[in-house]
């Protein structure tokens, strides 16, 4: 199976200023305009998300001829038939930052495929993914078949006026990335034994918790354990979430069962040199996803996965998890 290049991807093109808005059925469909020459930010990254290809201070402006404030960006890299874990968010297309904030409630609704009629609204549930400065949203969506979806954003700021944005995306008929219900590829990942007990050797985090380095994936298998398995890379991370997520979890493990094992490990081939981690390039200059992540399967970075005891997953999270999400996963794969 082919892979995809190891970057927090967005599940359609970038939505960016660049997009032209046009009014459909009494909501603001955006859809992708011709992208200004030069390299645009890898779809997804925390430049993706703050700068837009061809951006204009001038906005756009909505049915009614109305300013669009907000235009929406699926950041969910896969979303295939079935259940789905949607996260989301919005930019400004004046400062062309993001700009979800505890103040902006969403809602989100879907149109299939050879359909007219929406989906009810589901409450998007507002997440930190970056304390004070990055927003997302994290809703949960049934898709019955494959094909080109409309989402419908229906977002209403805090003393403003309510806003209804379509926007397309694609639904696939299978993931690449492992997913809840598979069994975890049996990979060997790296140890603070392998280290030789040099913890800089496996690990970018500057502020590393030595016990997610002392079990590989395939011994926590072998050994029936139950475990939390984070990819995350704080020093090489494309989309900038990977420390932020990195250190949650870290704090999750104060608290989880003993039972329970916790495992970092960086997704991109990785050299120790001069003291420090540097990354295996490709030849156009690329990061390189290393074979744990071509294991799983990875589209993006970070990811967290939960495995139980008979290795079977339990919890997907891509980029950001609740507390809720966590301890709940926690809690279930500690009793299976």
């Amino acid at each position: 199976m082919r892979r995809l290049p190891l970057a927090f991807v967005v599940a359609i093109a970038l939505v960016a200023v660049a997009c032209k808005p046009v009014d459909q059925g009494g909501f603001v469909v955006v859809t992708q305009a011709p992208v200004a020459t030069g390299a645009a930010p890898s779809a997804g990254s925390s430049a993706a998300l703050s700068t837009a290809p061809g951006a204009s201070s001038t906005g756009a402006t909505a049915s009614g001829g109305s300013t669009l404030a907000y235009y929406p960006v699926i950041i969910s890299s896969q979303l295939a038939v079935g259940e789905n874990r949607v996260v989301f968010s919005f930019i400004d297309p004046k400062t062309q930052l993001p700009n979800g904030t505890p103040d902006l409630a969403a809602a989100i609704s879907f149109i299939a495929p050879g359909t007219t009629e929406p989906t009810p609204a589901v409450q998007g549930e507002f997440v930190w993914a970056i304390e004070g400065t990055r927003g997302e949203y994290i809703a949960h969506a049934t898709f019955a078949s494959a094909g080109d979806w409309k989402a419908i954003f229906l977002i209403a700021p805090k003393g403003g006026t309510q806003q209804a944005i379509g926007l397309p995306f694609t639904v696939l008929l299978k993931p690449t990335v492992i997913s809840i219900g598979d069994h975890a590829p049996n990979t060997k990942t790296p140890t603070l034994s392998d280290a030789g007990g040099d913890i800089r050797r496996i690990s970018s985090d500057t502020t590393p918790d030595p016990t997610f380095y002392q079990v590989s994936v395939d011994q926590a298998l072998s050994r029936q354990t139950p475990f939390i398995l984070v990819f995350a890379t704080p020093a090489f991370c494309r989309s900038a979430q990977c420390g932020p997520t990195l250190d949650f979890v870290k704090k999750a493990k104060a608290s989880a069962p003993a039972s329970v094992a916790f495992i970092n490990v960086e997704p991109y081939n990785l050299t120790y040199t001069d003291g420090r981690l540097q990354p295996v390039l490709d030849s156009a200059g690329n990061l390189v996803p290393n074979d744990a992540s071509n294991a799983w399967g990875l589209p993006s970075e970070p990811w967290i996965f939960a495995v139980d005891r008979n290795g079977v997953v339990q919890g997907s999270f891509e980029g950001i998890v609740t507390q809720q999400e966590l301890s709940d996963v926690i809690a279930k794969i500690a009793a299976s």
